[in-house]
């Protein structure tokens, strides 16, 4: 393995305009000879999950796979996730938050649907929290994530490799648009989230997600168009967002 840090060969920014000009593949082969057993991938078993586990399964098929289990999916995402498990052989991680769903409803009420203040917080229980806990107890320093520019308006600016807090930040599909995503589906033989089928373009948790309507784009259909993020992705200034 390659323990040196980006920073130490090159600025991030000359790296990841390099790896611009590089395909998908290379960008993730480079991120595995580069960070080795410190780097760690992401899902959320979303509707286009299966191009990024498929991508980075073909290069380092033990990879360690977080998944973070709010308690509030989709029938249809439980079920799409022991799917492709199974087919990709995948090292899933999973990692729920430190209280329980209906413990935390029962306290608090219903989080998201108390304006921004109770979203932040119910996404820092749900989400940042267990992708903190998955970062430290899997020795991680850097992390692989199928963001798409294409995506929302606060995407449209990624890098390749970017630093987020205290992480190394890896998009090897950042660049791709929904016709390469189908397009790699379709060749691999890989499915769609089982909800794309119902209208549904992006999937978190059920009571944040819902079906794209006329008129409307991918980030109106989270949250209730309130915010795109949930934490996960965001350079936030408070101390407990580690990543």
């Amino acid at each position: 393995m390659n323990t040196e840090s980006p920073t130490q060969t090159a600025s991030l920014a000359t790296e990841s305009e390099r790896l611009e000009r590089l395909p998908a593949e290379e960008r993730v082969r480079w991120a595995v000879e580069t960070f080795g057993d410190k780097l760690i991938l992401s899902t959320s078993f979303g509707i286009q999950s299966a191009v990024m586990l498929h991508l980075v399964t073909q290069v380092a098929p033990e990879i360690p796979v977080v998944f973070i289990d709010t308690g509030h999916l989709f029938p249809e995402t439980y079920r799409f996730a022991d799917e492709l498990t199974a087919r990709l052989k995948l090292n899933l991680k999973v990692y729920q938050p430190l209280i329980t769903a209906a413990r935390q409803e029962a306290l608090h009420g219903k989080l998201w649907e108390q304006g921004r203040d109770g979203l932040e917080k119910y996404n820092f229980t749900n989400k940042v929290e267990p992708m903190n806990r998955a970062m430290q107890e899997l020795g991680a320093t850097a992390w692989l994530a199928g963001l798409r520019r294409a995506q929302a308006r606060t995407r449209e600016h990624l890098d390749i490799v970017q630093l987020q807090k205290r992480t190394y930040k890896i998009h090897p599909i950042a660049d791709w648009s929904e016709r390469d995503v189908y397009q790699y589906l379709a060749k691999n033989g890989l499915p769609y989230h089982p909800l794309w089928e119902k209208g549904y373009v992006s999937v978190g948790d059920a009571h944040s997600s819902a079906p794209l309507a006329p008129g409307q784009n991918a980030e109106d259909t989270r949250f209730n168009g309130v915010k795109r993020e949930c934490g996960l992705h965001e350079s936030n200034g408070r101390a407990d967002y580690q990543i």
